[in-house]
């Protein structure tokens, strides 16, 4: 496994580095962000992504459904707690802001950076999301389409398998049975197992969004993922247009897709 993924100060700065330098410039291409924004990010994890946001004076709230990792982001936004800016909150996404869950109220800007591809029924997800953004709301997503060479994850696992790419469009018993191999634990195992079952495309993407009820304000498709920058040095590079418009294949050659969608 490599560091990042075992050092969760590395993977911390990463994730704030690529939100400041990337996803807050793409944001506020549509969506004004200073001190009167509240801003909710869903699947915080340890909070990375939030620093940026927090320096410019966001009032924020972050929520995942890992009671540790929240503890955890209390522990690395210490400064922005004391000040009154963050909180976190460990639940379940759908037992807030409903009838018989907590209320959090309604937001300028949602985030979401490599969530929605863990997330089971997203079709259900995305008409729940209504209900914490405001009627002027952007809500940004930022994930791997899952036919991209890493869409299945397998690089944050152990083993030489990691370095494989596209291993997980395998028949399940093969791509298994190469974790397997490569030293990957049954527990890693049912985890990647978990994503297969919940990677999305860009096509499908796009489909959950119109149903719901919302538009695309913009859509950006990267050959490479802006986030490769902090972790491999690579310059980001958007997707070539003779295949961003190529329905489906699109999704082998494209690492990163950027979206904002707005409510009709």
């Amino acid at each position: 496994m490599e560091a990042r993924y075992q050092d969760r100060n590395i993977y911390f700065n990463e994730q704030s580095k690529t939100t400041k330098q990337h996803v807050i410039p793409f944001i506020q291409q549509y969506k004004k962000i200073d001190r009167n924004t509240r801003l909710l990010e869903i699947g915080c994890g340890e909070g990375g992504n939030l620093p940026p946001f927090l320096d410019i004076g966001c009032t924020t709230i972050g929520v995942d459904i890992q009671q540790k990792q929240v503890e955890n982001s209390m522990q690395y936004l210490g400064e922005y707690v004391a000040k009154g800016l963050y909180k976190g909150i460990a639940k379940d996404i759908y037992l807030l802001n409903n009838e018989t869950g907590d209320n959090i109220g309604q937001f300028d800007l949602i985030i979401m950076r490599d969530v929605i591809e863990h997330i089971h029924d997203q079709d259900k997800f995305m008409g729940h999301l209504k209900n914490f953004l405001k009627p002027d709301g952007k809500v940004f997503f930022g994930f791997p389409p899952w036919y991209m060479p890493f869409g299945g994850h397998q690089q944050t696992a152990n083993g030489k398998a990691s370095k494989l790419p596209y291993i997980h469009l395998l028949p399940n018993f093969i791509y298994f049975g190469i974790l397997r191999r490569s030293g990957v634990t049954e527990d890693y195992i049912e985890a990647l197992r978990e994503v297969k079952d919940t990677g999305i495309s860009i096509e499908r993407f796009r489909k959950i969004v119109r149903k719901n009820g919302y538009k695309t304000d913009i859509e950006q498709l990267w050959l490479i993922n802006p986030n490769y920058e902090t972790k491999f040095g690579l310059t980001p590079r958007k997707q070539w247009w003779i295949l961003k418009v190529i329905p489906f294949i699109r999704n082998f050659f494209t690492t990163c897709n950027y979206s904002i969608i707005s409510l009709k």
